[in-house]
């Protein structure tokens, strides 16, 4: 009995320790000097440096609000071409980043592409309300209705590209099926995924703490479904792709330690629509197009140029 009470007591505490670890909205000091989010020092230049800093600095961007499903005032920015186009992307971040930061990306989709770009800010994530951090979940129906304010707003002969960076890849992944996605997504772009958070906690879990998923993981799951609305299982890519009819492209570092390449992999594997991967070797985490800028450039217009003409 003693046994039994001392484990429910470790079970609960350690959700909590979990949750507040890894779900809940705030700094996340586990993170830092983790040697698997460690890049070179060419993309340390770029992210820190690049002239594209400059560029958003310089933007007008208009900011655009949206009142989620559930409640959340979500804050996003848009940008429209230079000339008329129907063409846009959204652009979704990774964990603890913020919409600005897909500027990396969105400067030449707009520049060289001549594309209207939106970037918005994840729920629990820059602007945006929430406490919590959806890893993609509830995150994929504010993508889809981010995306329809988008299609009134631009007309209904626009094509969408969804373009999305780790947990943003894992976003796009998971609204690629659901009834309610837009019929102007014509091409997905899914850079660093994770198939489902289960799986990614679980790897991490391992990786950094040298634990077994179960009970804890269940039991955080448990707590997030209870504070946050979804569980850790539901959060699935690969079931969504398994039914997707939108194309998408894979990216995904060989050298990723953070997500590894073989979740990529998987993903890819499991696709229902027309599907590429392309993997970049030596590359960590997210590293991708500052590692081979102008290959990743061609790979990403060559696919979705496919689609949208």
């Amino acid at each position: 009995m003693l046994f039994a009470i001392v484990f429910l007591a470790i079970q609960i505490f350690g959700s909590f320790f979990f949750y507040g670890l890894a779900v809940q909205r705030g700094p996340k000091e586990f993170l830092q000097n983790n040697a698997d989010l460690e890049v070179s020092n060419e993309a340390m230049d770029l992210y820190l440096n690049g002239e594209w800093i400059d560029w958003v600095k310089a933007q007008h961007f208009e900011q655009l609000t949206l009142t989620s499903r559930d409640g959340l005032q979500l804050s996003g920015y848009f940008l429209p071409a230079a000339k008329p186009s129907d063409k846009l992307v959204i652009l979704t971040h990774g964990y603890l980043g913020n919409a600005k930061q897909m500027g990396l990306y969105g400067q030449f989709y707009h520049t060289e592409w001549d594309y209207n770009i939106f970037m918005p800010d994840a729920r629990g994530h820059g602007k945006s309300e929430g406490n919590y951090y959806g890893f993609g979940w509830p995150d994929r129906l504010d993508l889809i209705d981010w995306t329809d304010l988008l299609v009134k707003k631009l007309g209904q002969d626009t094509k969408v590209v969804y373009h999305g960076l780790s947990m943003g890849a894992a976003t796009v992944l998971m609204s690629s099926s659901d009834d309610a996605l837009p019929l102007q997504v014509k091409a997905i772009i899914a850079d660093s995924p994770y198939q489902s958070v289960y799986q990614l906690f679980t790897y991490q879990m391992n990786r950094m703490f040298h634990l077994p998923a179960f009970p804890l993981l269940d039991s955080t799951s448990m707590l997030t479904k209870i504070r946050a609305g979804y569980s850790f299982r539901e959060a699935n890519a690969r079931k969504e792709v398994e039914k997707t009819k939108v194309p998408i492209l894979y990216i995904h570092g060989q050298s990723d330690t953070f997500v590894p390449t073989e979740m990529a992999e998987e993903l890819y594997s499991h696709t229902a629509s027309d599907a590429e991967l392309f993997l970049v070797p030596d590359a960590n985490h997210g590293e991708a197009f500052a590692l081979v800028g102008d290959q990743y450039k061609r790979k990403v217009d060559f696919f979705i140029n496919r689609y949208l003409n």
